[in-house]
């Protein structure tokens, strides 16, 4: 394994693939050297400070030592990167202005998984989602972070820094995605039983890919009317999940109205094919302890699977 073997991938802050993300990977590594630099002052001192056949040393020349590199030295680089510090801190935390973006993404923070609403500037329907959220590249997008039971906090560590959802307050954050990728988000802050299954997929893609699968999801999935749909019906699935293009309304769970084409289910923790949502809709808190989803184990298997087939359509 490589020293640095953290350094890159999905979810490394020193991987960064968005403008806030870069600033700071670049603090970490200003702060990396200037410390390196000061204990690299600390050991030469302490080994000449215990050096062998050496004359004793004055009082003035120790009291310089002391002086110039146990208190000038450290303070100036400290406060130096300090103000550095404080130079970057608005461009870690910026606004998104009138007119810089025509698109918001509302993301609600749920024990254990994550609602999400994509918001025009044009004032149509919003497009929902969940546990997963795309961007585009090259635009900054603002988020409205939000929460319905407890504290949690969103983060993507390649894009920016986190910030917490807090139930009853709506916290925002802007964010500029400089190159395309699949990368991972988790819940930065305990929020209880599957906090550590609680993640999501943040994709950064090309504008024009962008808005073609926006407007593609602002659409039912071709797939809402082939057969499965009336399993999922008939067995109550419809009361807690909302299918575009159907009678499924619920707003308790997830929308899986294009659920197929995600990366993931269950919130980051399962990949999204047939095998996974067959065990998810038996089995949900043997996957994720906590989950509100009632176990439907008591199915016909092929009742199961029918159900696992056609939410796997939903593109």
């Amino acid at each position: 394994m490589g020293a640095c073997s953290s350094c890159s991938g999905v979810q490394s802050a020193l991987d960064p693939a968005g403008e806030e993300a870069r600033q700071v990977a670049q603090l970490f590594w200003h702060m990396v050297i200037a410390g390196g630099f000061i204990w690299l002052i600390v050991v030469g001192l302490l080994v000449y400070a215990t050096g062998h056949g050496r004359a004793a040393i004055g009082e003035h020349i120790a009291g310089r030592l002391i002086f110039w590199g146990g208190a000038v030295i450290p303070s100036l680089l400290l406060f130096l990167l300090l103000g550095y510090a404080l130079w970057l801190m608005p461009g870690l935390r910026p606004f998104a202005r009138a007119g810089e973006t025509g698109l918001r993404i509302e993301v609600t923070g749920e024990q254990f998984w994550w609602r999400v609403a994509y918001r025009l500037a044009d004032g149509s329907a919003p497009v929902l989602s969940a546990n997963e959220i795309r961007l585009p590249v090259g635009e900054r997008v603002e988020f409205l972070l939000k929460s319905t039971d407890v504290i949690h906090s969103f983060w993507i560590p390649a894009l920016g820094g986190k910030m917490d959802m807090i139930p009853g307050r709506e916290n925002r954050l802007s964010l500029l995605a400089t190159k395309p990728g699949t990368y991972r988000g988790p819940c930065a802050e305990y929020c209880g039983t599957s906090h550590a299954l609680m993640a999501f997929t943040a994709v950064a893609m090309e504008r024009g890919a962008f808005r073609e699968w926006l407007a593609t999801r602002s659409k039912p999935s071709a797939g809402a009317s082939l057969p499965g749909r009336d399993f999922f019906l008939r067995n109550g699935c419809g009361a807690c999940h909302r299918v575009a293009g159907t009678k499924a309304e619920g707003s308790v769970g997830p929308d899986l109205s294009h659920v197929g084409s995600r990366e993931t289910i269950g919130a980051g923790i399962l990949p999204a094919d047939e095998e996974a949502l067959r065990s998810f809709i038996a089995h949900p808190h043997l996957i994720k302890p906590g989950s509100k989803m009632p176990e439907f184990s008591m199915l016909p298997q092929q009742d199961i699977a029918e159900i696992a087939a056609w939410l796997k359509r939903l593109e």
